[in-house]
């Protein structure tokens, strides 16, 4: 099995160690000084191994959990850290101006983030950013974990890193409803995210740009996915109240279908349970295929608050940057 090592080597060389004999250096077929590719002979189906840094007569272990990879693994790329801590980190409050107010921005950066500088990232942009990192922010003192989740999805390597983009509203129901979500769609493509592309190694593009919230958050993340397919490539809707202060089911029965992807989820029963549903049919009625641009999850007994969002927040995230779909979307 042939596995791709990326990482900047300033000085030393690569080698992996792998569970076929961990005191062993399994040596390169070849090496530059942006990382290295390795042979690794296989009997099973995965194979387990560590990227290790020798430097000045040192022998560094990369951090985190131990790689598990496929042998038919069609990315078997990893991006190695040896030297930062396992966790993400938030940043402090940015502050963008629009009409004279400020939205209050925090970003979270994944784990190994400011030391393998060759990676660029998706990027995640979520509403109601208060309520996602912090308790002593957040409504009522619940928050989504975000930080937290998107760490132990990290280690488990069941998705790619990701940046997140936590945007807290001025006006909630103005930014979030009709007719305000225009001008706030066009606030988060015109300032919020071509600085953050300035200032952080992302990958722009819109299949690698996600927008997601809930109850009217969620309502937003489709309105801008609707509204600028160009730029948000994918949305995930929680717990939306659908029909509400918005024209989104006469918009979607009306106009081309978007080439986006979006994941909607609600509680039953009483969690927007039959709007979900019925953007879900409609979704399906205009084209979209459950199971690949359109993912719609039910909840029982599944609440309107932020513990029940962060209970299942792994699921979106899986679906929009987990390694199984992405391999299986490559496959075609």
């Amino acid at each position: 099995m042939r596995i791709t090592v990326r990482y900047p080597v300033l000085r030393g060389r690569l080698v992996l160690r792998t569970a076929g004999d961990w005191e062993r250096d399994v040596e390169p077929l070849e090496a530059t000084d942006e990382g290295a590719v390795f042979e690794v002979p296989t009997s099973s189906q995965t194979v387990t191994f560590k990227p290790c840094l020798v430097r000045d007569g040192a022998f560094f272990w990369s951090q985190g959990a131990d790689y598990t990879l496929g042998r038919f693994d069609p990315d078997a790329e990893v991006w190695p850290f040896f030297f930062a801590e396992e966790r993400g980190r938030v940043s402090d409050v940015m502050r963008f101006e629009r009409d004279g107010q400020a939205h209050a921005v925090r970003v979270y950066l994944p784990p190994g983030y400011d030391e393998n500088h060759l990676r660029t990232f998706p990027v995640l942009y979520m509403q109601d950013g208060r309520n996602l990192f912090m308790p002593e922010e957040a409504f009522g003192g619940r928050e989504w974990r975000v930080d937290e989740t998107m760490d132990r999805l990290d280690r488990m390597y069941a998705v790619r890193k990701v940046i997140v983009v936590g945007v807290a509203p001025i006006e909630r129901m103005r930014d979030y409803t009709r007719p305000g979500y225009g001008p706030y769609g066009d606030f988060l493509v015109g300032t919020v995210k071509p600085a953050i592309d300035r200032a952080f190694r992302t990958r722009p593009g819109p299949a690698d740009t996600v927008v997601m919230g809930s109850s009217l958050g969620g309502v937003v993340s489709l309105q801008l996915a609707w509204q600028h397919p160009d730029v948000f490539g994918n949305a995930a809707c929680l717990s939306s109240t659908f029909g509400y202060e918005d024209d989104l089911f006469e918009r979607i029965e009306r106009e081309p279908k978007r080439a986006i992807r979006l994941y909607l989820d609600s509680g039953w029963p009483r969690d927007n349970f039959d709007a979900t549903n019925a953007m879900r049919d409609l979704l399906v009625y205009r084209g979209f295929r459950l199971g690949d641009d359109l993912l719609s999850w039910s909840f029982p007994e599944g609440s309107h608050n932020e513990d029940s969002w962060a209970h299942r927040l792994h699921l979106p995230f899986q679906f929009f940057f987990g390694r199984a779909w992405a391999a299986s979307r490559a496959r075609g």
